[in-house]
């Protein structure tokens, strides 16, 4: 039987370099890899289904699970494969004359967010509310652009508190410089931010210590991003869901021993083994793991708890219910 011709939407990360340059196969499968800013790849598999196979917001995804009513009705099926894990400690800035000293004084403020279901902000609303008392309920949030005017949802939402959409014109990095919002929420470091200083800080000072603490405290490295298979490919090849984890492992195993390879430097981190061995210290050797080992589950379970709380889902699933099963089960010899 002839090889099937898959497209893989992704960002350009270390972690699946390999299957974009071929040298990790794909078994039973060609792989056309594009390399796509994490915006585009969202926007058009979400709006039109462009791709064979995609990296997909962890809340998106489950929003559309959650819209389907099950994961056999959904237009995708997601693979335990995180292509994007991230500390957020370090993406919630406020003004500096807003009177925010720490995370609780957050209360009664007005809050700004690209999106609310972005995965970023809703694990930054949780955490805020499950260990800094801010809770859900205890804000105004404002929703629009943060660098460009007219952003909106990319799909509705219908979340049990205050969200009121910024003007047209204006952008939450300016807002939040000029004092029009105390705070913002958001994936990506505004604009407005000079780490020198100026109008606009950081919430949490030494984000690194308050990330550090966090995970010491819970165990969890925050999940970004899934890997989705569309339903009609996964429907007629139901291996490919295997294929797939199998190659996406092997390739982060690549990666992970070559940036630990100080022969040569990686990445433009003067110190980047210090950083890797300090990180290794705090978070384990196997701090970017895959699947659904107990680390892995304990994380998901407080994401679908907070997308839950926050209005986004309805349904109560665990993370075996989010899979493709094929990708939870390997054979033993």
């Amino acid at each position: 039987m002839s090889r099937i011709h898959l497209t893989f939407a992704c960002g350009d990360y270390d972690r699946t370099r390999d299957i974009a340059e071929g040298s990790v196969p794909v078994d039973g499968a060609d792989v056309t890899y594009l390399r796509l800013p994490v915006e585009e790849t969202f926007f058009r598999m979400l709006r039109h289904q462009e791709f064979d196979v995609a990296e997909m917001s962890l809340s998106t995804y489950l929003a559309v699970l959650d819209k389907a009513g099950s994961l056999d009705a959904a237009p995708f099926v997601a693979l335990p494969v995180y292509t994007s894990r991230f500390f957020r400690h370090g993406g919630i800035f406020i003004n500096t004359d807003a009177g925010i000293e720490k995370p609780s004084d957050l209360v009664g403020k007005r809050i700004g967010m690209p999106e609310m279901q972005l995965t970023a902000v809703v694990w930054q609303r949780g955490i805020l509310a499950d260990h800094h008392g801010v809770a859900l309920d205890s804000a105004t949030y404002f929703t629009g652009g943060e660098e460009t005017p007219g952003r909106i949802e990319k799909a509705r939402v219908d979340v049990p508190f205050d969200v009121q959409s910024i003007p047209d014109e204006r952008t939450l990095s300016e807002m939040l410089a000029v004092g029009d919002i105390d705070a913002l929420l958001a994936p990506r470091i505004p604009s407005s931010f000079n780490p020198s200083g100026g109008s606009v800080a950081r919430l949490f000072p030494d984000a690194k210590a308050a990330e550090a603490s966090y995970f010491r405290e819970t165990g969890i490295f925050p999940i970004m991003h899934v890997v989705v298979v569309r339903r009609d490919v996964y429907d007629r090849y139901p291996w490919v869901a295997q294929s797939l984890t199998k190659a996406l492992h092997a390739a982060k195993k690549s990666a992970t021993d070559r940036i630990y390879d100080a022969s040569a430097l990686q990445m433009m981190d003067p110190w980047l083994m210090v950083n890797l061995e300090d990180a290794r210290s705090v978070l384990g050797t196997d701090y970017w793991s895959y699947g659904l080992g107990d680390a892995d589950r304990v994380t998901l379970e407080t994401f679908l708890r907070y997308h839950r709380e926050q209005g986004l889902s309805h349904t109560v699933r665990t993370p075996e219910q989010i899979f493709a099963p094929e990708s939870l089960e390997s054979y033993v010899i």
